[in-house]
């Protein structure tokens, strides 16, 4: 079969992986990651001009046009070529920059990773195998990185972006590796039916397999897999152990939380709600109450001044506010320019000073704002003073004061909400329009500048809405915790 340097990755992982990959690719599911945008901001693209003038082999779905032209460009004893392509017996690869300097070739893989990880060595090492089969002199092999120490200010300085390590040596210690496990490869490659490979570590290191959902179809519901923070580690143990099922849990040293999880999907149990320790979450609070939530996004490649590698840049924030006992919202969206001083200047005009403000999971907010007033020290004290008087939603349902088994031994706003109100259309993210969850609302956000008028008045809205969302389903969280305390205190809401 046919490899390349993604597949022999991939089944340095798991080999049966790339069978399913090849063979029954309609079984693969979603995997649920954060999304990372590029903007047109492709870390391989700007590490391109890393050694200066280059040439750049363009993709070609036939690969015999990509070899011919890298056979070509090579004629020349100095050159820097991008995606330099070549094939050894079914191996086919694509350097992401070459330098040939006389006979010699020195080698830059590019990551969009902010440090050095062994999984990358094993690309690397199955590129180093197919170009020195080909006869090939390799002098160097540099992995490249970003360096998120680096701030930007004005143009990019590229040698300051990325991070530049030599690995030759690590790289030619796992030839032996690379032998050993092609023929590894084509020889399980051969498998007519489905291998029958048992789930493992592998499932989810160094990333989470696709297959997943597939290769554990069979596994009764709920079973160890679906216990909230149990380490994988302990997971696979207990499956290896047979002890699958949440009855067979029962009998394991489980911490309360994660007993508490079982106990209530087993027995059904009705809402444990402990109302004392609510009203005494609830009695810290004080009007006007301010409901905040922010909607950042993160570039590879710093876009603006005074910003990193994968820095967390605040675009948007929704605050509903109640205030003598009615419901007001207000809302901003940032422009096509860097959006932080608006939107701190907004923030701070928005939010009073000394007034109680509730977030849910208050750690990111806290973070954006602690950031905002760094940057801007004119703004710093009111900033400070929002971020001091920030309390967390979260509390009540991270010390399960409020539990039912529909969270599923989680406190995150995600379950926690629909197992609040599962009937409750207007707070199922599913019925917005467009933007669903924060990664859709980073990825509309990074392209909707690109788009005609028409369609980014579209996105806006659809981008304001989610946010809303966002805040007014703390309000609604916040009325249930009033109501199951028997707390007589009405809102009237004003949309």
């Amino acid at each position: 079969m046919n490899l390349s340097k993604t597949k022999y990755t991939n089944a340095n992982q798991c080999l049966k992986m790339l069978w399913l990959d090849t063979y029954m690719n309609e079984v693969k599911g979603e995997v649920d990651n954060d999304s990372i945008l590029d903007n047109g901001n492709n870390v391989h693209e700007v590490a391109r001009d890393l050694l200066g003038s280059h040439v750049t082999i363009e993709f070609n779905k036939n690969l015999e046009v990509m070899i011919d032209d890298t056979k070509k460009a090579l004629e020349k004893d100095n050159i820097v070529i991008c995606e330099a392509s070549f094939l050894y017996k079914n191996n086919f690869c694509s350097v992401d920059i070459l330098e040939k300097k006389g006979k010699d070739l020195y080698l830059y893989e590019v990551k969009g990773s902010t440090s050095m990880k062994d999984v990358f060595l094993h690309d690397m090492s199955f590129q180093y195998y197919v170009l020195t089969s080909l006869g090939y002199n390799i002098k160097k092999y540099y992995l490249v990185y970003l360096n998120n120490k680096y701030y930007r200010q004005g143009k990019l300085n590229l040698n300051k972006l990325f991070t530049k390590v030599d690995v030759t040596d690590k790289i030619i210690e796992l030839q032996d590796h690379v032998i050993s496990k092609l023929k590894e490869i084509n020889n399980y490659m051969q498998e007519k039916k489905v291998p029958g490979d048992d789930i493992d570590l592998k499932c989810f290191k160094p990333y989470a397999c696709p297959y997943w959902k597939y290769c554990t179809r069979n596994l009764p519901k709920p079973n160890v897999f679906d216990i909230y923070k149990l380490n994988k580690q302990k997971m696979i143990g207990y499956y290896k152990e047979n002890i699958i099922t949440f009855k067979d849990l029962e009998k394991v040293n489980l911490n309360s939380n994660q007993m508490m999880q079982i106990e209530y999907e087993l027995n059904d149990k009705d809402d444990y709600i402990n109302k004392d320790n609510i009203r005494k979450f609830l009695n810290t609070l004080t009007y006007p109450l301010y409901f905040l939530d922010f909607e950042t996004f993160q570039l590879p490649i710093p876009k603006y001044d005074n910003t990193c590698a994968y820095q967390k840049i605040p675009f948007q924030y929704s605050l509903h506010y109640i205030e003598k006992g009615k419901l007001y919202h207000k809302e901003f969206l940032g422009s096509k320019k860097d959006p932080r001083r608006e939107l701190a200047e907004r923030l701070i005009s928005d939010i009073p000073e000394n007034v109680c403000v509730l977030a849910y999971n208050m750690g990111f907010e806290k973070g954006v704002i602690k950031n905002l007033a760094y940057l801007f020290p004119d703004l710093k004290e009111h900033l400070l003073n929002i971020y001091d008087n920030i309390k967390d939603l979260m509390i009540p349902f991270q010390k399960k004061d409020y539990y039912n088994k529909l969270m599923k031994g989680s406190y995150s706003i995600k379950y926690v909400l629909p197992a609040l109100f599962p009937n409750e259309k207007e707070l199922d993210y599913h019925n917005l329009e467009l933007v669903h969850n924060g990664s859709e609302a980073m990825s509309y956000y990074d392209t909707l500048f690109d788009k005609p008028i028409s369609e980014q008045e579209y996105i806006r809205k659809c981008l304001l809405e989610y946010c809303k969302l966002d805040t007014y389903a703390m309000v609604m969280i916040y009325e249930k915790l009033l109501e199951v305390t028997n707390n007589k205190i009405k809102i009237k809401k004003i949309k």
